[in-house]
């Protein structure tokens, strides 16, 4: 089973590269968006849930909002 008729090296050392491949884009991204969220914060604050829905609701906002999906 594990052998695969002879091509389980081929088919095991690329499952293994590309688990190890996708692991270590988790955590390069994770320490990205970290650090991200640590400048956010230190720049502008916490942001709490009734300024957060105040600001959804005002018309640029959502202006702007509509708009970051096409670029």
């Amino acid at each position: 089973m594990l052998l695969m008729n002879g091509y389980g090296l081929y088919v095991w050392s690329a499952f293994i590269f590309t688990l190890f491949s996708f692991a270590s884009l988790y955590v390069v991204i994770k320490a990205q968006y970290t650090k991200e969220k640590n400048k956010f914060i230190a720049k502008f604050g916490t942001l709490n849930p009734e300024r957060a829905a105040f600001a959804k609701s005002q018309s640029i906002n959502k202006e702007i909002l509509s708009n970051t999906s096409s670029i």
